[in-house]
């Protein structure tokens, strides 16, 4: 039975709550580009189901504001209230208003001292990834991770399973190597097309979400003194998300998919 080697984390929802943030920095983006649009939490919640923020945009542009499409559309704009956007989002989280998800620090430094190698998976631009982790873990964290796959550097984003698919070759790693860290339907359904055995941590946007075919689903990772709650699978006796745990899973999945 292949042994774990690799984690694949996404980022957004995953190791932190960053979605209000990515919200309020697109209404600060369309504000400064002199829009009246405001998108309220209803409305960010069904615009999460499509993957990037570009893509957001012109989802939004399409189903609220038809008669501005071709306007709109055809030039840069959405490309400047997205680049607009990202500064607004880097710059609050620099300035310490994300926190990382309980048990997300801990585990870093566990499957770091366990010696098992760390990526990245996300839809969100490299940059965004980049002011998290400095601002969250440590200036040089991004080296805790041996490929960052963000933003457009696949054809097609996720549910789709290219961003995995890429991190998994630049590594030179297979499905049966990895385990795959989501909280979100469409983060799972990726990491599922990729074959991944995959943890989920529900977030503030997705706990209403279906989670068939994860591992295990939690509300989050959990610390000693904060236990995390199973909303689905087993997690045995433990109380918060250990290397040892992620290692049972993984050997559980692998043999699910041999039988």
């Amino acid at each position: 039975m292949a042994g774990l080697s690799t984690l694949l984390f996404d980022v957004d929802g995953t190791l932190a709550e960053t979605e209000e943030t990515h919200r309020e920095a697109f209404n600060r983006s369309f504000a400064a580009a002199g829009l009246d649009w405001v998108w309220s939490k209803p409305l960010y919640a069904e615009l999460l189901a499509v993957a990037g923020g570009k893509e957001r945009i012109r989802f939004y542009l399409q189903r609220y504001r038809p008669e501005l499409v071709a306007s709109m559309a055809q030039g840069d704009i959405i490309a400047d209230l997205h680049a607009g956007k990202t500064r607004f989002y880097t710059s609050m989280v620099e300035s310490g208003e994300v926190a990382l998800r309980p048990g997300v620090k801990r585990l870093l430094d566990a499957a770091l001292n366990d010696g098992l190698r760390l990526a990245i998976a996300t839809t969100t631009t490299p940059a965004n990834v980049a002011a998290l982790l400095r601002a969250s873990l440590a200036p040089d964290a991004e080296s805790w991770f041996e490929v960052i796959g963000a933003g457009g550097m696949v054809p097609s984003k996720k549910p789709a399973p290219d961003i995995y698919l890429y991190v998994m070759d630049k590594m030179k790693v297979a499905a049966g190597d990895c385990l795959a860290l989501e909280d979100s339907a469409n983060g799972l359904r990726a990491a599922r097309a990729a074959r991944l055995t995959t943890l989920v941590t529900v977030s503030e946007y997705t706990h209403d979400e279906r989670f068939d075919g994860a591992a295990l689903v939690l509300d989050h990772l959990g610390e000693p003194d904060l236990p995390f709650r199973v909303l689905a699978g087993d997690a045995g006796q433990q109380r918060y998300v250990t290397t040892e745990l992620l290692r049972e899973l993984h050997a559980r999945g692998v043999k699910a998919r041999r039988s």
